[in-house]
């Protein structure tokens, strides 16, 4: 399995460096595990829904 930096899944899903990283620490990114100081995640991992919208609010129901 190949692993990306939260920078390139930054770029890919639209997000900032920052948010990724928070993302992971928080388990929202699946498969993704810390190497010291970097995130490793999954090159296949998909964008985890925003929990803050609507829509997301009403697809946990």
């Amino acid at each position: 399995m190949d692993y990306v930096t939260p920078k390139d899944k930054a770029i890919e899903w639209g997000l900032t460096q920052r948010r990724v990283e928070v993302l992971c620490d928080k388990g929202r990114i699946p498969g993704a595990y810390r190497l010291g100081r970097v995130w490793a995640i999954p090159q296949n991992a998909e964008k985890p829904i925003d929990g803050r919208t609507i829509m997301a609010k009403e697809t946990k129901r």
